[in-house]
């Protein structure tokens, strides 16, 4: 029922966070088919031009395979041979052409057996640019070609760790609304169950009262009295009448204690001196409370 009440409440918010993530991982996978197409374009235009590089106008390039969102296998229907360099030169001019990242690592695999025969790793920071052996002609031969962004897979973890940030702080705020929702009618429910005594609030289910924020703890005795004296305000309550209902149904009868009982709520009700407990001679004790 509760939960019921806060999404009602909050509904608009909600949407908005839905929305939100809604939107944020469409962007996500449409900028991921795009960039995923853009990197097949422009490596089969590489393996298009180590072929022409080899005098083969005729063997097909097999189609580009994404193994991984940031890495990608071209493969050739035809063994070839090629000089690195060659390999080097034509990746970096066509990825700069599509506007690819400039952090990636190539590594030329052979099919026959998945050992690299050739690898280099290029950096937008020459420092960490590593192409080794570039004039050593590989041989003729079977190779993959795979091609992996680093880059481009921190960006994809960031996004993730954003996106499942904002999940857990969205699911800790629906949390904290329904425990504020929760405390609120906890509160008010309490709000409810006192009885106003002059500029104090009593609550007899709680055994105290509470004056201006100020918590005055009540015995289980000061209690039932004050109970008794709220209820009937500015009537006479006979001593045997108080003695009865608060000592004798408990089966016990002391001499004084009423006496003493009466003495400590005059002093914890002393703060407002337009609640008073009148001594009847003879008789017993009124609640006056003056207006």
């Amino acid at each position: 029922m509760l939960f019921t009440v806060i999404m009602k409440k909050y509904s608009i918010y909600l949407s908005s966070i839905f929305l939100f993530f809604v939107l944020t991982f469409s962007c996500s996978h449409d900028e991921n088919d795009e960039f995923s197409e853009r990197v097949k374009i422009s490596f089969r235009e590489v393996g298009n031009q180590l072929l022409l590089s080899h005098q083969d106008s005729t063997s097909l390039i097999l189609p580009i395979i994404a193994l991984k969102p940031s890495k990608y296998r071209l493969s050739f229907e035809e063994e070839l041979s090629f000089e690195p360099s060659r390999l080097v030169s034509l990746i970096q001019t066509n990825f700069e052409k599509a506007n690819l990242p400039e952090h990636y690592l190539v590594e030329v695999i052979q099919c026959i057996d998945d050992e690299v025969a050739y690898s280099y790793e290029m950096s937008i920071d020459e420092e960490s640019t590593i192409i080794p052996c570039m004039s050593r002609n590989l041989p003729l031969g079977c190779y993959h070609i795979e091609v992996r962004f680093t880059r481009r897979v921190a960006s994809l973890m960031n996004r993730k760790t954003i996106l499942y940030g904002s999940t857990l702080i969205t699911f800790l705020v629906l949390l904290f609304l329904i425990y504020k929702k929760k405390q609120a009618i906890k509160t008010k429910k309490q709000n409810k169950d006192y009885i106003k005594i002059g500029s104090f609030q009593f609550y007899q289910n709680q055994n105290k009262l509470i004056k201006e924020a100020v918590e005055i703890a009540l015995s289980k005795k000061e209690c039932e009295l004050l109970a008794i004296f709220v209820t009937n305000p500015n009537q006479i309550i006979t001593r045997d009448e108080l003695t009865k209902r608060v000592w004798e149904d408990n089966g016990v009868v002391v001499g004084r204690s009423l006496d003493t009982f009466i003495s400590k709520l005059r002093k914890k009700l002393s703060a407002d001196r337009s609640i008073i407990i009148e001594n009847v001679h003879g008789v017993g004790y009124k609640l006056v409370l003056v207006n």
